[in-house]
């Protein structure tokens, strides 16, 4: 190196790094307040106005209006602009929806995508535009965003001072309401931007409730596994993999598996993490039942807020560097799993068995290095053991990893299924969720079976205002006329494996568990003899 060269160099890195002057209106609440606080409704509507104005490469459509009024706004970021579903689907791009704030006092997705819109729009990310088509939603619960009070996650430790509420306006977790869609936010989701814009990937930001792991972020992919599998396999052995090292490598934050352990049950050091339930009331989990891929992220709640933003930022912009690179292959993986689920109904219809009720069960793998922060033991007030936890991070060898479900409980997948007229309401309650349903406009002759019910049982205590209901009974094979004005279901359509998670009797998260039939049941005096549930299971159609 030339000695000109080296002196010039050495000037310019003794050079003092100089503050970045940057429009007020383009911060965040939480940069403008030392992390402090978090955005309010206004703060998100007034900050997305401001880094969307004159922008060519997004469109501001809506979810829906609120219960108290507000809109729930959708971005989208594409490059050309694009405004419609169908201009998107003419693309041919993959669409990559992430939301924020699904729980209110989970915040820092509500302001990761805030940023990441700002970093794409105003800053050196517009490349992510170049081969996919980004849907922004910061701010998905809105009502319950603005009901702030210190105290309500004791886990994420005062930082921010105030959170909002967890449920939605109506008193409902939305979160837990994918299967009943009971929420206006729910149906707002699925019927204007799920079912027409179809995304290839859904995102949803969360933050856990309390294990002291040893990672900034944790994730899982869509666990159902009465969908497709190779969704969840991508999802699974691409996706994150790749995410999680390029996380590490690129911002220094470490990811991993989503799971919580129990010292009070294994000791110290502990053996096994367990992940959440596989229940498509879960959004993630419904998406595998929807031939799509899904990730949960969870940011690590004892953390600052401006980590859990910076650690959130790392997953969600290394997720869209995997997508812009691979949506193509994603796409292909999404639309031969579709067709596959057409096709086992087709061939297989009436002949195999699918699972309804599963189980939690551990991974063939451990994971081979598991951080967590260190505990050591100790003996309480009342002479039990007990244990503490230390300051350090250390890892786990070969932590067994529950993180996979097998069914406990199987019917038989159908060609489709027959609702009578009386329970219209069925038939729309599955045109909300996208299934084609066709009213009979003459007489058809079907065979399959009828599922007699000879037990419900209701939860003694309310889950989501319902008190859950187990049904049990037997299916015997019968023929059946149905007429002018009952709705036809046939299972070769894209949704076959929601459609059968649905209406299955025996389903663990299906329309009987969230008590849709309980008055026919109850009106046909289910407590003092069997009765048949409605919705007949046919193998052969005339």
């Amino acid at each position: 190196m030339k000695r000109q060269t080296l002196i010039l160099l050495v000037c310019l890195l003794s050079l003092p790094v100089m503050a970045q002057q940057v429009d007020r209106s383009l911060l965040i609440k939480p940069e403008r307040t030392n992390y402090t606080e978090t955005s309010t409704y206004k703060d998100v509507m007034d900050f997305t106005k401001a880094v969307i104005k004159d922008s060519k490469y997004v469109s501001q459509i809506s979810m829906g209006t609120s219960l108290e009024g507000k809109d729930i706004p959708v971005f989208v970021l594409a490059n050309p602009k694009i405004e419609t579903a169908a201009q998107a689907k003419a693309s041919g791009k993959p669409i990559i929806y992430i939301q924020g704030n699904i729980h209110s006092g989970e915040v820092e997705g509500k302001e990761v995508v805030q940023i990441l819109m700002r970093d794409i729009l105003m800053g050196d990310k517009s490349y992510l535009l170049d081969n996919q088509i980004i849907l922004f939603v910061p701010i998905y619960n809105t009502d319950s965003n603005d009901k702030m009070e210190a105290g309500r996650r004791p886990s994420q430790e005062g930082s921010p001072i105030e959170t909002g509420i967890r449920s939605n306006s109506q008193g409902w977790d939305l979160n837990r309401d994918g299967m009943k869609l009971e929420t206006i936010e729910s149906r707002g989701l699925i019927q204007n931007i799920i079912v027409p814009w179809d995304p290839t990937l859904f995102v949803d930001l969360h933050t856990t409730n309390g294990t002291w792991h040893g990672y900034s972020v944790t994730w899982a992919p869509s666990y159902h596994t009465a969908g497709e599998k190779a969704p969840y396999d991508f999802t699974w052995d691409k996706i994150l993999p790749e995410v999680t090292e390029k996380a590490l490598e690129k911002h220094d934050v470490h990811l991993g598996p989503y799971g919580y352990y129990y010292t009070r049950r294994e000791g110290w050091p502990i053996k096994s993490i367990y992940t959440y339930n596989h229940h498509p009331r879960y959004l993630v989990n419904q998406f595998g039942l929807r031939n799509r891929m899904a990730i949960l992220s969870e940011a690590f709640a004892h953390e600052r807020l401006y980590q859990r933003i910076n650690s959130t930022y790392a997953f969600v912009s290394e997720i869209l560097e995997f997508t812009n690179k691979n949506g193509d292959e994603m796409l292909e993986i999404n639309a031969k799993a579709e067709q596959d689920a057409i096709n086992l109904v087709k061939e297989q219809g009436g002949k195999i068995q699918k699972g309804v009720r599963f189980e939690m069960v551990a991974l063939d793998e451990p994971v081979p290095a598991y951080r967590t922060y260190n505990h050591m033991e100790t003996t309480n007030e009342r002479g039990q053991k007990s244990f503490l936890r230390k300051p350090e991070i250390i890892e786990l060898k070969d932590i067994v990893n529950h993180s996979a479900f097998e069914a406990t409980k199987t019917a038989t997948l159908p060609k489709g299924y027959i609702i009578p007229k009386e329970f219209a309401n069925i038939a729309e309650h599955l045109k909300r969720h996208g299934v084609q349903v066709t009213e009979l406009t003459n007489n058809k002759r079907a065979s399959g079976e009828v599922f007699t019910a000879t037990n419900l049982e209701r939860a003694n205590r309310p889950f989501e205002k319902h008190k859950m209901a187990t049904i049990e009974g037997s299916y015997a094979a019968a023929n059946k006329r149905f007429g002018k004005g009952d709705f036809w279901v046939d299972m070769a359509q894209p949704l076959a494996n929601l459609i059968f998670y649905l209406l299955e009797p025996e389903s663990d998260d299906g329309l009987v568990n969230w008590n849709f039939f309980d008055e026919h049941f109850d009106s046909n005096g289910i407590a003092e003899k069997p009765v048949d549930y409605p919705i007949f299971k046919y193998f052969e159609i005339k």
